[in-house]
């Protein structure tokens, strides 16, 4: 239960009003979580319940307003459904009594989206809707009969959910890049911005990770750095720093020593290196007044020297020399209209799923708007990403032939 929600698989019941959707996500958890009742529109923002999904593990449920709501609350209401959709690895279509336009443009949606799905035919105990089950059958859809009062139906559901997610694979953290025996430096700073007696989930998975693979993580702050290197016995196989504490990392750290930022393995682990590389091409095309987004997953209270509000406009400004508007947007629903802006500058997205940070990097590019995350675009407006890259050749290769097609 303590498995953070970026590492859950999210489900998430979609369907119109009435249709029994929370007592369908009762019954699936075991326990009263969603409000229950006759009136149509009972839900109004999304509700969240971790569990275990045997044999996935565990897991987000996301319980949703319906989309076929009315009126001014109706659309706010569906507006939520929808900000939270791309959040979703895996849908549960519940279906009542009857097969509408609604059901339609659903599935169009989820197909739209690539989110497979399992239509859930629910109300089993008042009476089985034969031609609804031969409409569902027709269209070959996966689905299960169910009922909130029969157990068998929901255990059934509840495998038959797990057997349509996608298990894709995800690139580790940090594993990958050292082996059995290797040191590696973990440069973690203790400022304004970290957590009260925690580590940010990049720092505490890459020491598992390491730790996996056999490898001696040591831990130390960025004051301590040099001091923790000339300690060591044996040349360490990498050190990682936090982004911000880079330029001065970098100082301390041997040129023939690789080194590399949290930020920069969560391009990866997370998302699209290769994307957020390619979205350097735009920083030297700002213009006076174009509009840059800032995006941050996770909520956290501004501080006075804050990355996203201070730190990065301020070195973006300098680089450029333009004067851009900055937008910043926190939280885990993403903006639905960017079109506007020129670039997007994004964080590591260590709060939010693979899937969901790779959803809003093909956003970016289905719109055709250059996307970056924080620890590319620091390395670089500081003039040490080709260092920070050095872990990954490719990525690498990549960026150096950016910089000669620009000097061009």
């Amino acid at each position: 239960m303590k498995t953070p929600e970026s590492y859950r698989k999210h489900l998430i019941f979609l369907g119109r009003r009435n249709v029994g959707k929370s007592s369908l996500f009762n019954a699936f958890v075991g326990a009263k979580i969603a409000i229950v009742s006759d009136h149509p529109g009972t839900t109004t923002d999304p509700v969240y319940k971790s569990m275990e999904l045997a044999p996935i593990g565990p897991v987000m449920l996301i319980d949703t307003a319906g989309l076929d709501d009315e009126g001014y609350l109706g659309t706010l209401r569906t507006s939520k459904t929808n900000s939270v959709l791309y959040k979703a690895d895996v849908a549960c279509l519940v279906v009542d009594s009857k097969w509408t336009d609604f059901e339609d443009r659903i599935v169009k949606e989820l197909k739209s989206k690539e989110i497979p799905f399992v239509v859930a035919l629910t109300k089993s105990d008042l009476g089985k809707n034969r031609k609804l089950i031969e409409l569902v059958k027709s269209k070959k859809f996966t689905y299960c009969v169910v009922s909130k009062y029969d157990k068998d139906s929901i255990d059934t559901l509840r495998l038959t959910i797990a057997s349509v997610i996608k298990t894709e694979y995800e690139p580790p953290l940090i594993e990958d890049l050292v082996d059995g025996g290797d040191i590696v430096v973990l440069v973690v700073p203790i400022d304004l911005g970290a957590p009260k007696g925690r580590l940010i989930v990049p720092q505490v998975e890459a020491i598992r990770e390491c730790l996996d693979a056999e490898a001696i993580p040591v831990v130390t702050k960025e004051r301590e750095l040099r001091w923790t290197l000339e300690s060591l016995k044996r040349k360490p196989k990498l050190v990682v720093t936090d982004s911000q504490a880079v330029m001065r990392v970098v100082a301390d750290v041997p040129e023939d020593l690789p080194m590399t930022t949290f930020s920069i393995l969560e391009a990866r682990h997370k998302g699209d290196l290769f994307e957020l590389i390619k979205g350097l091409k735009a920083i030297k095309e700002l213009k006076d007044g174009d509009d840059v987004l800032i995006g941050e997953a996770c909520t956290h209270r501004s501080l006075a020297d804050d990355i996203a509000r201070v730190k990065i406009p301020r070195w973006l400004t300098n680089f450029t020399g333009k004067n851009v508007n900055f937008f910043v947007h926190s939280g885990r629903e993403y903006p639905e209209d960017i079109k506007k802006y020129k670039l997007i500058v994004h964080c590591g997205g260590c709060v939010i799923t693979r899937n969901m940070m790779l959803k809003r990097i093909e956003k970016a590019k289905e719109l055709g708007i250059p996307i970056i995350n924080y620890g590319v675009i620091i390395s670089y407006l500081h003039g040490i990403l080709d260092r920070a890259l050095e872990p990954f050749p490719e990525a690498k290769i990549l960026y150096e032939e950016i910089e000669n097609a620009q000097r061009v």
